[in-house]
């Protein structure tokens, strides 16, 4: 079944009906959906899907031959196989004379790995004749590292790619449609806290089961795909893997400050700073300021892990694999994992009300982030410089809160942030996951519980 991506299969369309020479480039972290994107473009459109894998130029080749033959019905390939790459983009030059179709080379790195020159190969082709004719290429690629590398000022592509695509995680919007209709908004908060929007790991869980049994199961056993696959990324796009998994359990523990992680760590801070940079540049890491601030000169800047499952996976299991490895997965579970479940679930819905602000039309000119200063946090934080509003919000993953006096200490903090303080309005907006009581005496101030979430996002 294919979920959503509903923006990126249109512009695969776009550029497909433009009818003009497009080089185009997807790419974005493992297990994210780029293949199933492009498979699933392949239903309605004439498309040559070219898998990249980890083996030598002379298998690839072999692969390369056997599909066009069957896209071109061409028994010749079968018998009288490419011998380069260079003969490969002429055979795909010469077709497109006749007919259009796109060429999809999926795990591209793979087949430059196999010919370190295959960057200099097309970009002859492509000057030569490719960019003459309408064709669809696209390159795409799982290593963002790689990628970039191959696409930067000094690969001989650059230039030539005329657009690009970079995958991301999907939102909770998004990622409902993994759960079943059945599923109510609270269980499918909780879901998306802990798997994230990685199309991958939404896929792997039993939902006919409990959380606490879907980790069990599906996380903390050796066998398990979810086990080890945070790992396999990391070492995929990095050669000096266990540092960087010391700075991302570090962040992952709560030590967001650069001191902080220096201290959990022991690295010196120019060798934090430089992998904190690398892990920003692969998207696996952010580093935020309070939203009044700007980021390049802020003092205040903190980092946060971006994705939810790698901040569960390097919060709960990097941290006690020895639990793991003796077998007591059930003592992680009641020991460490239970307890704090709850509390980690609340910064996903945190996350979750982000979108939900985000959908709001009402907001649409506000500028979404968060608020922290000498030990005070506000959790959501949006600024409209053209309203000159401010819109201040707190999140409880908590049943029958107290409205009014979570409002109360709510408006205490936002006095202290001082954008437009003079001149601005404010709205307020409080989410949980029920209310004592659902009215509160504020025009300016709203209320959304979980039923409220449920009615927003459909």
């Amino acid at each position: 079944m294919f979920y959503n991506r509903v923006k990126e299969l249109q512009l695969l369309e776009t550029l497909w009906s433009a009818k003009k020479p497009v080089l185009a480039v997807v790419y974005g972290r493992r297990r994210i959906g780029k293949t199933e994107l492009l498979r699933e473009f392949t239903k309605n459109h004439p498309a040559v899907y070219l898998l990249g894998r980890q083996e030598s130029e002379h298998k690839q080749l072999e692969h390369i031959s056997r599909a066009c033959a069957e896209f071109f019905n061409d028994e010749q390939l079968n018998s009288r196989p490419f011998g380069n790459f260079d003969s490969v983009f002429s055979y795909f030059a010469e077709k497109l004379k006749q007919k259009p179709f796109a060429v999809f080379l999926d795990e591209f790195p793979y087949f430059v790995q196999a010919n370190p020159s295959l960057p200099s190969i097309l970009q002859d082709h492509w000057d030569k004749a490719l960019q003459h004719m309408p064709c669809l290429f696209v390159l795409c690629g799982s290593s963002v590292s790689m990628m970039e590398k191959l696409l930067g000022y000094k690969s001989p592509l650059y230039g030539r790619r005329t657009h690009q695509m970079k995958l991301d995680p999907l939102d909770f919007s998004e990622a409902r449609h993994f759960f079943p209709k059945t599923m109510d908004i609270k269980k499918q908060i909780s879901y998306y806290a802990v798997l994230g929007g990685t199309p991958a790991y939404l896929l792997e869980f039993d939902y006919t089961k409990t959380l606490v049994s879907n980790i069990g199961e599906k996380i903390l056993e050796k066998q398990s795909f979810l086990f080890r696959d945070p790992m396999f990324v990391l070492r995929e796009e990095l050669d000096e893997p266990r540092n960087y998994f010391s700075i991302v359990a570090a962040i992952a523990k709560g030590n967001t400050g650069i001191g902080r992680i220096v201290n959990d760590t022991g690295l010196e801070k120019g060798t934090v700073n430089k992998y904190l940079g690398v892990l920003i540049d692969l998207d696996l890491v952010e580093r935020a300021v309070p939203i009044t601030e700007r980021k390049e000169k802020s003092r205040k800047g903190i980092y946060k892990l971006k994705d939810p499952f790698f901040r569960f996976w390097f919060r709960f299991v990097f941290e006690n694999m020895d639990y793991v490895e003796q077998r007591k997965q059930k003592n992680l579970l009641n020991e460490k994992i239970e307890p704090e479940l709850n509390a980690f679930i609340g910064k996903g819905f945190e996350e979750v009300c982000r979108d939900r602000l985000s959908k709001n039309a009402a907001f649409k000119d506000y500028l979404i982030g968060s608020w922290w200063d000498k030990g005070e946090e506000i959790d959501i934080v949006g600024l409209s410089k053209a309203k000159k509003s401010a819109l201040f919000c707190e999140c409880k993953w908590k049943e029958k809160v107290d409205a009014e006096s979570l409002l109360r200490k709510l408006k205490q903090k936002a006095e202290k942030v001082s954008w437009f303080k003079e001149h601005r309005t404010e709205r307020y907006c409080l989410f949980a996951k029920s209310f004592k009581e659902k009215k509160i005496d504020e025009k300016n101030a709203d209320l959304y519980d979980l039923k409220d979430l449920e009615e927003t996002f459909g």
